[in-house]
């Protein structure tokens, strides 16, 4: 048995490696490592006070505390583009394997009710156990958005001919209207309305450092455990049949990937809102850049996914200055025509 399965699994890994652009990738991760860091510098100087880079450099570097730029930079604008990055990478990690796991090319935590159930508990944990730690709100995310997914799946599954990417799209809709209006109405019912704005609006202007401190462990681990899923996660993106037959615990690894999407999906729910698309648009980017290798696909999506991030958090800051526009919005105009885009291609009708 070993004899047949071994020349099966290399010609797998043969055929990943034509249908992969390494060299691309590689290019890809160190432009956009570059790209992300003179984006971080333009994010921090952007704001009401302008600020010169050379400012943001010595803030970083030769912090003087009676500076009052430098104050700002180190307190307020540089917890928010750290975090521009880390909730980016995060969600587009999260879509990336939730499409290569089901092989639904329409799959992201927005669309498949994760976002909405972590929103729902944040609101019940508002009012029924105010002034708690951020740690646990961010349990409380994680809770509800492996409440999502179950209701979405589940529901899904009901029907005689199985799951399809429509049906989970469809179900996500549904329980995602559902968990919204039962947390605007808690919200209403329990005059949380101002409490809770920051999370419906979606952004990271409220985030500091102490944030990124709880966040930054949780978010680093599932990535990294992401990176180590990565094979597996191609071999399932082919077919369960064919990752079976090269010996894959299958059921392992999609308990072990469901854990990294609700961890990277819910604590970013805890620190921005439900922001949606970003976990549909980015990993369909980093496939059609790199091809279909997950080893490639998920650290090019958690560059891209924070990249394009603290760009549409500028782009917020710009459009209405000195207002900012809620950020969800900006990834709404361009989620949703790539959304129907992509629905379009699979030849789907919704």
């Amino acid at each position: 048995m070993l004899k047949k399965v071994e020349p099966m699994a290399n010609k797998i890994e043969d055929q990943l490696a034509v249908q992969s652009r390494p060299i691309t990738a590689v290019l890809i991760l160190v432009a956009g490592s570059a790209a992300l860091i003179l984006s971080l510098g333009l994010s921090i100087a952007l704001g009401a006070a302008d600020i010169q880079l050379m400012t943001v450099w010595q803030a970083v570097f030769q912090f003087d505390p009676t500076s009052t730029e430098h104050s700002i930079i180190r307190e307020f604008r540089m917890p928010r583009s750290v975090a521009d990055i880390l909730i980016g990478a995060s969600f587009a990690v999260a879509g990336a394997i939730m499409q290569g796991v089901t092989r639904n090319p329409l799959a992201d935590s927005g669309l498949l009710g994760l976002n909405a159930g972590a929103t729902l508990m944040i609101a019940l944990s508002f009012a029924f156990f105010p002034g708690l730690s951020y740690t646990n709100l961010m349990f409380f995310s994680f809770i509800g958005a492996g409440i999502g997914a179950t209701l979405v799946f589940g529901i899904s599954s009901l029907s005689r001919n199985g799951l399809s990417p429509v049906r989970l799209v469809l179900a996500g809709a549904a329980v995602s209207a559902l968990f919204t209006a039962v947390s605007e109405g808690i919200a209403i019912h329990f005059q949380l309305s101002q409490d809770l704005a920051f999370w419906f609006a979606g952004g990271t202007a409220g985030l500091k450092w102490p944030q990124i401190q709880i966040l930054l462990p949780w978010i680093i681990i599932a990535l990294v455990v992401a990176l180590f899923l990565s094979k597996s996660i191609s071999l399932l993106s082919l077919g369960e049949d064919v990752a079976v037959g090269l010996g894959q615990r299958t059921k392992v690894i999609k308990a072990l990937s469901a854990i990294v999407v609700l961890v990277l999906a819910g604590a970013a729910v805890s620190a921005v809102g439900p922001i949606g698309f970003v976990g549909l648009v980015i990993p369909h980017i980093a496939r059609f850049l790199v091809g279909v290798d997950y080893r490639w696909i998920v650290p090019c999506s958690a560059v891209l996914g924070g990249l394009f991030m603290i760009i549409a958090d500028m782009g917020a800051r710009l459009v209405n200055a000195p207002y900012e526009t809620p950020i969800g919005a900006i990834f709404a105009l361009v989620g949703v025509p790539f959304f129907l885009f992509v629905a379009r291609r699979e030849g789907r009708e919704l």
